[in-house]
């Protein structure tokens, strides 16, 4: 059998900057991934065909895509494409013209789709396919934390947050989870256990490169199913894959009088100003053989793995949803060639619900410390590059569990078993821990993206909550409402988060907040 996992996820960018590090990242990858990718399931499910591929959506991209200021700005964003391809149209050389054309028909059939599907959020356009049962989806904690840093009582809430965001979005509660860069450190499967996860994706590394069935973790009964690096890495990997063939288009290089892509890679080595004009007509025959391709190392893979361990194998391949189409301009094309290509050639496709219901689970594993960054450990997050990252995390982390307990002990003047009344201050104090101990500020300074804007954004964030905080301790309680409600408005994500569901502390969370310091 074999499953494709998808996760989709970028950081909260809403009113964080545009370009070149801002609403222009989500904006593009909404063009050129979310709309087409949709398009594609859509398409396969009106053929009747289901549970094609395993779709993971972080409760935070899930936000943006709701987002009403994210909605406009996306319609005002491909009005500009559509602009943009008018001027390259009416440019005197033939290749702009042709250029302008290919943009045109582009950025009017994105228009189109945007404005009867989209345009009031996404949550509808996932939803059908969800109901269709054209994919299982995965879930994940809010703002996408690296959970094995975090403090277990905001890790399970962050959790548990997340699958009530999705429920409260899509009418569904994930079964399963793509657990943040797939981290992970032992007892995490007692808090997935808890929160009702039945199964979550780590690398292949972590299962000790054999992929060929979900294993149960530990002692508990939820099954992590690992990436298959041989046929995943087939399509990308760090070094190669498919998007670097010379056919394709070139993602870096820019007419920079119209801001579009006009060049094809046409070879690693080939400096910007020298590279060839796109064909999508080459483009399509690169694309038929890399569907060949990989249906061939697919079957392979599945026989060759099926011999080793003499009975019948799982091959899962894994990859970030925005390679398809943001990173990769033929992505999605090749992705519906690809779901019809492999049924047709006599293979098993499904989810990984799918495999788990189907027996593709073996003996359990004592999985240990893992991640699929560099490395397969933490060292993007927790090494020596971002020691400060780690450092402000852990106080934050600190800062706002601190206050907020000291603040619900003060002001607990009820009867034993009273209700809590909500507190926003609470709530806006967790909001910006969680956007504080985002994933994605670590990763892009380790590798050197946009390293500025990812600390900017991760000390505005601590910021705000160490004035809110503050506020709070010193008894200003009407500073600190004013103050999380301007906080509020600049990042009213999540407004469903309430704080009274955060765990109490125990002596263990004590113990563990005490070792981060």
């Amino acid at each position: 059998m074999f499953c494709l996992v998808l996760h989709s996820h970028l950081p909260w960018l809403a009113n964080h900057g545009r370009w070149p590090v801002g609403e222009e990242w989500l904006y593009q990858s909404w063009a050129a991934t979310y709309l087409p990718v949709t398009a594609v399931l859509r398409r396969l499910a009106a053929e009747g065909r289901t549970r094609l591929l395993t779709l993971g959506v972080t409760p935070v991209l899930a936000a943006q895509l709701d987002d009403p200021h994210c909605l406009n700005g996306m319609h005002h964003w491909l009005g500009n494409w559509q602009l943009r391809a008018h001027e390259a149209a009416g440019m005197p050389s033939a290749s702009h013209r042709d250029l302008g054309a290919r943009e045109h028909r582009a950025s009017a059939a994105a228009l189109d789709v945007f404005e009867t599907r989209w345009r009031h959020g996404g949550s509808a356009v996932l939803r059908e396919l969800i109901d269709a049962e054209t994919i299982e989806l995965l879930g994940g904690p809010l703002a996408h934390p690296f959970q094995p840093l975090l403090d277990p009582r905001l890790r399970a809430f962050s959790l548990s947050e997340g699958l009530a965001d999705a429920e409260a979005r899509w009418g569904h509660t994930p079964a399963g989870i793509w657990a943040p860069e797939c981290g992970y450190t032992p007892g995490m499967e007692i808090g997935y256990a808890a929160a009702g996860v039945s199964h979550f994706m780590v690398d292949g590394p972590a299962l000790r490169g054999d992929t060929t069935a979900g294993r149960p973790v530990w002692d508990s009964d939820v099954v992590a199913f690992g990436r298959d690096l041989e046929v995943s890495y087939r399509v990308w990997s760090p070094k190669t894959g498919y998007p670097g063939h010379a056919a394709y288009r070139d993602f870096h290089t820019y007419d920079h009088d119209t801001g579009l892509k006009p060049a094809r890679v046409t070879g690693r080595t080939v400096p910007s100003e020298k590279k060839a004009p796109y064909d999508p007509e080459l483009a399509a025959v690169a694309v038929d053989q890399h569907v060949a391709d990989f249906v061939d190392t697919v079957r392979r893979r599945l026989r060759s793995e099926s011999e080793r361990i003499g009975g019948p194998a799982l091959v899962v391949a894994a990859f970030d949803t925005e390679l398809f189409g943001h990173w990769w301009h033929e992505g999605p094309q090749w992705l519906e060639q690809v779901l019809r290509a492999l049924p047709e050639a006599g293979i098993e496709i499904g989810t990984l619900a799918d495999a788990r219901a189907r027996g593709y689970v073996g003996a359990p594993v004592e999985l240990q410390d893992s991640s699929w960054g560099s490395g397969k450990d933490w060292r993007v997050w927790a090494g020596d590059q971002v020691q400060d990252l780690v450092q402000l995390n852990a106080e934050v982390v600190q800062t706002a569990l601190d206050t907020i307990d000291k603040d619900r002990d003060a002001n607990h003047h009820g009867f034993e078993g009273d209700p809590e009344l909500r507190k926003r201050v609470h709530d806006q104090m967790l909001r910006e821990t969680l956007l504080t101990v985002s994933s994605d500020w670590a990763f892009m300074v380790s590798k050197d993206s946009a390293a500025g804007y990812a600390r900017d954004r991760a000390h505005k964030h601590a910021h705000a909550l160490r004035e809110i905080a503050d506020a709070v301790a010193s008894g200003r309680d009407e500073v600190a409402r004013r103050l999380a409600d301007g906080w509020n408005a600049a990042d009213g994500l999540f407004p469903a988060l309430d704080a009274r569901r955060l765990p109490v502390r125990s002596a263990e969370t004590a113990a563990f907040a005490g070792s981060t310091q």
